[in-house]
């Protein structure tokens, strides 16, 4: 199962992304996450229904300095993912 994330807010130069990445791996996750130009950051993670559901939520949240305003999320095929750990990506 496979998810992808638009977040919205103040997630950008805050570390977002980096504490994207370990919350992630700490959950077992694949995939990628990455700035967007328009000051949104994406991603694309799957793994189990749990810890997916656990991202999703650590999304609302963000890091310390984060003010996350909307966390859009939509169901992916599992093959949008087709790297076996998670990586940070760079801006797009």
């Amino acid at each position: 199962m496979a998810k992808q994330l638009t977040i919205t807010g103040i997630v950008q130069g805050v570390g977002y992304r980096a504490a994207f990445h370990d919350a992630a791996v700490a959950l077992g996750l694949s995939g990628w996450v990455r700035n967007r130009r328009d000051g949104s950051v994406e991603a694309t993670v799957r793994g189990e229904l749990q810890a997916l559901d656990a991202i999703v939520d650590w999304a609302r949240r963000g890091p310390a300095g984060a003010s996350v305003s909307q966390v859009s999320v939509s169901e992916v095929g599992d093959a949008s993912v087709t790297q076996s750990r998670f990586e940070i990506r760079p801006t797009k």
